[in-house]
Formats: C-alpha cells, sequence, structure tokens
C-alpha cells in the first residue's frame, strides 16, 4: 500500500477573511488561489457556497478560471439542519453545487454548543454529522469534518467528543480535524487530546488551530507529533481575533526541521516568501515584518557583534540559508553597528570593500554622527548607498545637477480651496533651469517640479513615482538644532516599476527633510541607472580605493 501523503490545508479564502479590516473581491480571491496551489498547498478552502454570495460566485467562476496544478479546490459548509431532511437542506445542496471535490463540514463536538447553540440532543447530532457526510461521499465528494471545540469538548465530556470522531470516520470522512476554535490549548494538552483521540478511535485526524494563546503553530506541531497528518492553516496566520496557525511557519518548520519533505515539495518551499508578498499585496494585510521565514525583517542583522560574526560565516546568526525559503539576508546600518556593519551591507548592495579600509571607517563614523543627529539608513537604503560612494570616491562623486533654489507656497483661495506650489531652480551641466509644479501638498508640488525640471534631460527619471511617505517628529535638539525645537525625520518610498527604495532627510522644517528625501532618490536614479556602466566602474574601483585609504 502506498504511504498516506501528508495533508497540507489552506482555509486563507475562507477563516482567514474572517480578519477584521480584510476584505477580498471575487478576483483577489482567485489570484490568492493560484499563488497558493504555485506555492504547493494540498487544498485551498474557497468559502462558504449558499451562505455568502461573494462565495458562491467565486466556485462559479473557479470551475472556469482557475486551473489548480497542485491544490484541489474544497467548499466549506455546515452539517444538515437538526430534524430535517439532508437531501433537501438548502446549504448541503449549495455545497453540491459548488462543485468541488472536497466538501469540508463543520461540526458541533462539544456538548455544550449543541444543546445551547445547535438547541438539539447529543443523538441527533451524531445523526447530522453521519447523514450528512455520507450523502456527500454518495455524491462523489472527499469529505473532511471540522470538530468544531474539539479541545474544549474533549475536557468538558471526553466520551462524545470521541463519539464524534467516531462516528464522521465511520460514514465516510476522510479526516477529522480537531478545531482549537477558542485557540486557549497549550502545546502539551493538544498533544495528550490528539494521542487520545487516536488511540481511542484511529481515526485519520487534522488540527486546527486559533493563536489565541499565542501557541497555534507550536500546537499545531504538537499535533503532528502526536500523529496528525492532516494540518489546516493560514497565509501569515490572517484570522479572527488573534488569527490562526500561520500555514507559512508550520510547513516550513515541517520540512526544513521535521523533514516531513511529503508538506510542500523543497523546490517550492523556495517560492514561500515570494508567495507570502503576493498574497500581502492582494489582501493589503502584509506579513508582519519580523514574521518567521518570510518577514522583510526575518534575516536581517542590526548589531555589530552580530554582523562581525556574519563576516566569518553566516550560519552563526541564521537558523537556515534564508534562500531556502526564497528570502535573503539585510544588513542593517544603524549607530548599533560597525565597520562590519558597514562592509556587509556594501557587499549586500554589490561593493567590495573591507571592513579595515579607511573609507568604511569614514562611512561608518558619519552613519554614528547622522544617526545621532535623528537619521535612520534602515529603510533608506538609497541615502546609504549615496553615503558610501561618496565615501569610496573620495568625495568625488558625480553630480548630474546643483541646486540653486527652491521654494513652496500654499495658498488658499476663495471657496475653501488650496492651492500648493513648490518651484525650484538648477543647474545641469552649468546652464540654468527652472520649473513650477503644483500638487496636494508641498513633497508632491516640489516632487512634480523637479520631474518638470529634469525629465527632459534625464527620461529614466519620468518613471520614477514615490509611493510612501513617512514623517516623524523626534526629540528636542536633533539635526543640530536648539535644545527647545524639534526636528523631523522624513522616510519616503520609491519606486520605478521594477524595484523599490528609500530615502531619508531629517531637518527641523518638515518640508525641508522632505527635500532632502526627494534629491537623494533622484539623484539615486541618475547615478544607478543613467550611470549603470559609470557605477560598475566604481564598483569595481572599491577595493582598490579601500586598499589605498
Amino acid at each position: 500500500m502506498a504511504e498516506r501523503r501528508f495533508q497540507l490545508y489552506d482555509t486563507t479564502l475562507r477563516d482567514g477573511t474572517q480578519q477584521e479590516g480584510l476584505v477580498l473581491t471575487v478576483e483577489d480571491k482567485l489570484a490568492v488561489a493560484r499563488h497558493l496551489d504555485a506555492f504547493g498547498a494540498g487544498f485551498i478552502e474557497g468559502g462558504w457556497p449558499g451562505a455568502i454570495p461573494r462565495d458562491t460566485e467565486f466556485f462559479r467562476r473557479a470551475r472556469t478560471e482557475l486551473d489548480l496544478r497542485t491544490a484541489e479546490l474544497a467548499a466549506f459548509g455546515a452539517t444538515r439542519k437538526p430534524d430535517t431532511l439532508v437531501t433537501t437542506d438548502p446549504q448541503v445542496r449549495a455545497l453540491l453545487e459548488a462543485e468541488t471535490p472536497v466538501v469540508t463540514l463543520v461540526a458541533k463536538s462539544h456538548t455544550r454548543h449543541v444543546e445551547l447553540a445547535l438547541r438539539t440532543t447529543l443523538a441527533e447530532n451524531l445523526a447530522m454529522i453521519a447523514g450528512t457526510v455520507r450523502h456527500l461521499v454518495r455524491a462523489g465528494r472527499r469529505v473532511f469534518v471540522d470538530a468544531e471545540h474539539y479541545f474544549d469538548g474533549w475536557l468538558l465530556n471526553r466520551e462524545y467528543a470521541l463519539e464524534v470522531v467516531r462516528t464522521a470516520a465511520e460514514a465516510g470522512a476522510e479526516a477529522v480535524v480537531l478545531c482549537d476554535t477558542n485557540g486557549g490549548s497549550l502545546p502539551d494538552g493538544v498533544g495528550a487530546v490528539v494521542a487520545d483521540t487516536l488511540a481511542a478511535t484511529g481515526a485519520r485526524l487534522g488540527i486546527h488551530c486559533h493563536d489565541d494563546s499565542g501557541c497555534a503553530v507550536a500546537n499545531t506541531l504538537a499535533a503532528v507529533d502526536a500523529g496528525a497528518d492532516h494540518v489546516q492553516g493560514t497565509a501569515h496566520g490572517y484570522g479572527e481575533r488573534c488569527g490562526n496557525a500561520n500555514l507559512f511557519t508550520v510547513a516550513a518548520n515541517l520540512v526544513l526541521k521535521r523533514g516531513r519533505t511529503d508538506v510542500v515539495p523543497v523546490e517550492r518551499l523556495g517560492r514561500m516568501a515570494e508567495t507570502g508578498r503576493a498574497i500581502g499585496e492582494l489582501t493589503g494585510v502584509h506579513a508582519h515584518p519580523a514574521a518567521p521565514y518570510v518577514g522583510a525583517s526575518a534575516f536581517a542583522h542590526k548589531a555589530g557583534l552580530h554582523a562581525s560574526a556574519l563576516r566569518v560565516d553566516p550560519d552563526l546568526y541564521q537558523h537556515i540559508d534564508p534562500a531556502r525559503v526564497g528570502n535573503a539576508m539585510r544588513t542593517l546600518v544603524s549607530d548599533m553597528g560597525g565597520r562590519s556593519s558597514i562592509e556587509l551591507k556594501a557587499r549586500e548592495l554589490g561593493y567590495e570593500v573591507s571592513a579595515g579600509s579607511e573609507p568604511v571607517a569614514r562611512a561608518a563614523a558619519r552613519v554614528k554622527e547622522l544617526e545621532n543627529r535623528g537619521y535612520s539608513f534602515e529603510s533608506a537604503d538609497a541615502s546609504f548607498e549615496l553615503l558610501l560612494l561618496e565615501e569610496l570616491t573620495g568625495g568625488d562623486l558625480d553630480q548630474p545637477f546643483e541646486v540653486d533654489a527652491w521654494k513652496v507656497g500654499v495658498e488658499r483661495r476663495a471657496g475653501g480651496g488650496v492651492r500648493t506650489e513648490g518651484s525650484v531652480r538648477l543647474r545641469v551641466d552649468g546652464a540654468p533651469l527652472s520649473a513650477t509644479g503644483t500638487g496636494n501638498g508641498p513633497v508632491n508640488a516640489l516632487d512634480r517640479a523637479l520631474h518638470q525640471a529634469l525629465d527632459t534631460f534625464f527620461p529614466e527619471l519620468s518613471r520614477l513615482e514615490l509611493v510612501d511617505y513617512q514623517v516623524r517628529v523626534l526629540g528636542s535638539g536633533a539635526d543640530g538644532g536648539p535644545g527647545s525645537a524639534a526636528a523631523a525625520r522624513v522616510l519616503i518610498t520609491f519606486t520605478d516599476g521594477r524595484r523599490r527604495w528609500g530615502t531619508v532627510g531629517v531637518d527641523g522644517n518638515t518640508v525641508t527633510a522632505s527635500w532632502r528625501a526627494l534629491l537623494d532618490a533622484v539623484r539615486y536614479v541618475l547615478l544607478t541607472e543613467r550611470g549603470a556602466d559609470h557605477r560598475t566602474g566604481r564598483r569595481a574601483a572599491a577595493p582598490a580605493t579601500a586598499a589605498a585609504g
């Protein structure tokens, strides 16, 4: 007999969408399903047909618009209602009309829920489970049963909870999924209950955990260790209240830490971070930066002690090679680091430098001094690279243009309208030019003025687009100002349609800080795009420059 394959079941499109503020259109759901399939999920739960119109529409469109290569689509619903015929229950009929190969039923396994929520008898609840499962199996569906509130129900009435599992399995359910619906269980308790249930029933068991105790992933792993081989979770741990078990974290732990290569193919695991980013863009709810494996900070290093060790061997401060999950190591430049951090960051950006070189020492000193004034380079790689280039070139960094002056004016007009105008006076190859731009604020107006002035000379700037703007008011005395003055730190994120980068500016005046960040963005594009050959030359010359220092 062939070995039974592990089942990785995603419920992002149903349970995940119960997260506060997370709303998906049908198009969004179809796109997320494609990404989950490419990642290697075995099952994708698409929603609750018949109960939610958008989900009914999703399943209708999925029949012709989804070409799943790895996953099977599952429809979610409940057992028949008490004291009704399964053949006439409209919700059960909607599950069949969804035409999915898999149906997942939620069933009560907690006696108080049966009596108070369903308002029926314990015997009728068992009949509802058995009759609905048999009806769907006879219709050619693979059936999973989610035993809701199982762990709390087992503690209250173990024999009844076990009977629910036996009933579902004997009726033909492929797996009975034990649900920690309230999310309050801990790993030792989960492991013990799963082991007891397996020994008492012999049924194939799954696990579905919520994160209200912060243990959803740990509880899921404990269940697998105890014998469950069907795991449910959501992308990024989306879900109601505190969320569900993070399917990405669970999958990576099972493959990389437990050696379970039947969970997700190893080559698919290498797409996990990319999948996470794509789903975050579609949902508008991105992974927490510190999320294991797929977070932007999952392999980011800031402390100087760590950087020194990482220069010798990256494995000294990383539990896996980030490439195994499609992520990458990042070095954060800050006053907590030193020469080693500068060297690692420079190498990350493509520059061959030595931590012992004079340019690196100068760059480290400048970073410490600037951060003391309120700068932060962690999210401003472009500003840091310009600083680094200045030191590597001994201050002989090309300046594609010069700034003579700039100003911003805000005018309130009759009727309450406000007009913001920014103007710049620049020099390109010594020739003066000026331009004016209007916008919905000072930063937007100055950005448009720069484009108006420079795009004709440097067409590559036309792709430059400001996509995020953040300002933080710093403590008094920042940026060398008087003790009673507060400074502003502005972080701006830009894109050219292919990549994203950040710049930073600090000043006692918020508009001036924004202007500095805008200038860094423009100079960065011109030095790394227009002057691509020049930049490569600088990179090639970096070791010699460093040695000379």
